[in-house]
């Protein structure tokens, strides 16, 4: 079977009472930055706070009355469990959600939540891998339908909706548009509607540089499974990218982009503090790669897709961290220090310019010992001022080591 514009349409009637018509908002913050109008689409105001409501709802609106009451199962760590609770709820169809035993417990509550007496979690392993493989396997002994969260035909026309929405807010449709990409539902449903329908628009699909597996499937010419990815952007940190999304996506084509972690971390603030918009690590993909990896044609119209809004308050500590680190406003420094009175004001006021901040000093007195090292967290006030800082420390007496940013050591502070 192969998907059609048609398809996609027929899942915007299905999803036509349930799904939110979210707002299309003008982005004054981007629109600066590039030139372009650049608006931006506001999936994460949906009930569940994702796009992940239109793929479930959809395919589990199609299933007929045996399959209803044989229940449905889905592995999901957070969104698509929410997007399969509140169908759940919503359709009266039994559930069972196979999550890792990682899952924050606002996600937890989330999905119990939205799907109320209709859903029961199941927690299993530490990984979504494991999850999914035990959502299979209950699959296979009880007959229960599967609901996957990207790699089924009618999970990827209701998450193409998307694409038909915006073109009915714009009148038309955008120049460009920017999906964000982990298994690749989202960008694979676009795709389809946006080449049958509206081909001039170039799309480009946006992927988290520690997690970039369509991009790999596409240069290995089927779906490769990572040996190692990043997880921060949980959304679309996927291991190993759909083999339905993935021959969607071969056999139309598309433009692509490759975000570091850390310009999603100064992206997510900047929409927060800036636009007032609380969005997770994936849902501030697509917008990131305007501030430095996409360029666009000032005067032209770009839609970038805000996926989610799922992000807990406690993880805002290690954003701004990842983000002053990317932005090279912060620095660490393993320092030997003699123990001696005025060591630390002579290292002040020697080392230290105008605008630099020391933002971490942890240091213990050794008995018998000349020197004593201290881990110094230094701020800068401009990243362009780091030579300096460096020269001053290679001129200093002391001995100084900076922590690579790739050192087991540094992770263990950001």
């Amino acid at each position: 079977m192969t998907l059609t514009a048609s398809d996609v349409e027929k899942a915007a009637g299905s999803l036509a009472r349930v799904a939110r018509r979210t707002e299309l908002d003008y982005n004054e913050r981007l629109s600066k930055l590039t030139g372009a109008q650049v608006l931006l689409k506001r999936e994460d105001l949906q009930p569940v706070r994702s796009y992940k409501l239109r793929g479930a709802y959809h395919l589990m609106s199609t299933l007929t009355t045996t399959e209803r009451a044989a229940g449905v199962v889905c592995a999901s760590a957070g969104n698509h469990g929410q997007g399969v609770a509140y169908a759940c709820a919503r359709l009266g169809i039994k559930g069972r959600i196979f999550c890792p035993t990682t899952t924050p417990r606002q996600k937890r509550d989330r999905m119990k939540s939205l799907g109320g007496d209709w859903v029961d979690l199941v927690f299993v392993g530490n990984s979504y891998d494991e999850a999914a493989a035990a959502e299979k396997s209950v699959a296979q002994t009880t007959g229960a339908i599967q609901v996957p969260a990207f790699d089924d035909l009618r999970t990827i026309a209701g998450q193409g909706t998307v694409a038909i929405e915006i073109v009915d807010q714009l009148g038309t449709a955008p120049d460009v548009l920017l999906v964000p990409v982990g298994g690749g539902g989202l960008l694979a449903g676009c795709l389809t509607w946006l080449h049958e329908r509206w081909p001039a628009t170039r799309v480009i699909g946006v992927e988290p540089a520690g997690a970039a597996s369509m991009q790999a499937a596409l240069r290995a010419g089927h779906p490769v499974r990572l040996d190692h990815i990043e997880t921060f952007a949980d959304g679309v940190a996927v291991r190993k990218a759909g083999d339905k999304t993935f021959e969607i996506i071969n056999r139309i084509g598309c433009d692509w982009a490759t975000v570091a972690e850390g310009q999603i971390c100064s992206e997510m603030l900047d929409l927060y503090q800036v636009d007032g918009v609380i969005a997770e690590p994936a849902g501030a993909l697509a917008s990131a790669s305007l501030r430095s990896v996409v360029s666009v044609e000032p005067d032209q119209t770009v839609v970038a897709i805000v996926t989610g809004g799922n992000n807990d308050v406690s993880r805002y500590s290690e954003i701004i961290e990842r983000s002053l680190v990317f932005e090279g406003r912060k620095h660490y420094f393993l320092v030997q220090f003699p123990q001696e009175p005025g060591a630390l004001r002579h290292f002040v006021d020697s080392v230290l310019g105008p605008d630099d901040d020391i933002v971490l000093f942890e240091y213990t007195k050794r008995s018998n010992r000349e020197l004593g090292p201290a881990l110094v967290g230094i701020e800068i006030g401009d990243p362009a001022n780091l030579p300096d800082l460096l020269r001053r420390l290679a001129d200093s007496p002391l001995q100084v080591e900076a922590i690579d940013p790739d050192s087991p050591f540094y992770r263990f502070l950001v």
